[in-house]
């Protein structure tokens, strides 16, 4: 007989259930989320469990690795998918979450997501780092900005955030009772400056020592930060059969709804990560405006342009970037720029 595990994961518990090939509950529990808790609750099962599943959260590759590590089968559910069939339950609590999550590892209807590597997410963090100093520099920016035009001081429309400091801290000074209140926000916002510079320069570091990073910037547009983003977001380019797949992952599809007569393709899905669909659309916008070299890529976009209109071209061209990418990635390849005469 077969057995399946599911847990309900949430920060500090885990809901547990153990069903068979017939759908009967066999074991629950609720225990603490460290994997050698959980390890210890499956170990003292009576009988092999075939798979351990779970649906994607914050906490799954924490989990997938530990649980992998000793020895179980583990299973991420894509968690749109499960919420859609547990959402049928009248009642939901944690016990009745892990059943259902039981019963759809049971029946095999789910989507499997990919738990990605330590690798993967170490650079994650590094970019979500330097993120989060730069969204907090340009707040507090924005903030003095706003408190200046109480007072009648007018910053120019373009001030970027080297010569900042510079510009600000002389109309501050003149006032001692406006240096009283906005000298704090002023160093405030210069320790974040330099602690953004230093993150970006350990980003540009890992990008110019990695060779698949390396690879990718030869495509027109794609720097360090779009080229790293790629890379931990895909992982693993073998988990995609075909490149065009990877646009659509990434959410630079239409979506569509049909039912009988009605045949409806709308926008983009916007589905997958959020911040690899911006890096590449700021590539593709990059490579149509600021890039001075043809290439057969920007003559299509350019064309495309002409007859959609520029934010659907930035978008086509931002999906083609994704499958030109991909694909480099698999062949070891170099961007092809193309014959001129036919960019032309």
């Amino acid at each position: 007989m077969t057995y399946y595990a599911a847990l309900d994961v949430s920060l500090r518990s885990v809901a547990l259930c153990i069903i068979d090939d017939q759908g009967t509950v066999c074991l629950e529990r609720t225990v603490p989320s460290e994997v050698t808790d959980i390890v210890a609750c499956l170990r003292n099962f009576d009988h092999a469990i075939e798979v351990v599943g779970f649906e994607a959260g914050t906490l799954s590759q924490y989990l997938a690795h530990g649980l992998q590590s000793d020895g179980f089968e583990v299973v991420c559910l894509e968690a749109r998918q499960v919420h859609a069939a547990l959402s049928a339950m009248r009642n939901k609590t944690d016990r009745n979450d892990a059943r259902g999550i039981a019963q759809i590892l049971r029946t095999g209807w789910y989507a499997r997501v990919h738990v990605k590597s330590r690798a993967s997410h170490y650079i994650r963090a590094l970019l979500s780092s330097r993120k989060a100093v730069l969204r907090k520099c340009i707040d507090l920016e924005n903030e003095i900005r706003g408190l200046f035009k109480i007072f009648g001081i007018k910053l120019p429309a373009s001030l970027g955030h080297g010569p900042y400091d510079v510009r600000v801290r002389p109309l501050i000074e003149e006032d001692m009772e406006l240096a009283n209140a906005l000298l704090p926000l002023l160093d405030a916002r210069l320790v974040l400056y330099r602690t953004y510079l230093e993150l970006d320069r350990r980003v540009k570091l890992v990008a110019r020592n990695d060779v698949v990073c390396q690879r990718l910037m030869t495509v027109p547009g794609v720097g360090p930060i779009t080229a790293m983003t790629f890379k931990a977001a895909v992982d693993d380019p073998t988990r995609f059969r075909r490149s065009r797949t990877v646009g659509a992952h990434f959410g630079l599809t239409p979506r569509r709804y049909q039912s009988g007569e009605h045949d409806n393709p709308g926008r983009i899905s916007k589905a997958g990560d959020a911040d690899v669909r911006a890096v590449l659309y700021s590539a593709a916008n990059a490579l149509m405006t600021r890039t001075r070299r043809w290439s057969s890529l920007k003559a299509w976009g350019m064309r495309l342009m002409r007859t959609r209109g520029r934010r659907r071209a930035l978008v086509a061209v931002a999906r083609k970037l994704a499958v030109i990418m991909h694909r480099m990635w698999m062949d070891g390849s170099r961007f092809q720029w193309g014959k001129e005469a036919a960019a032309v």
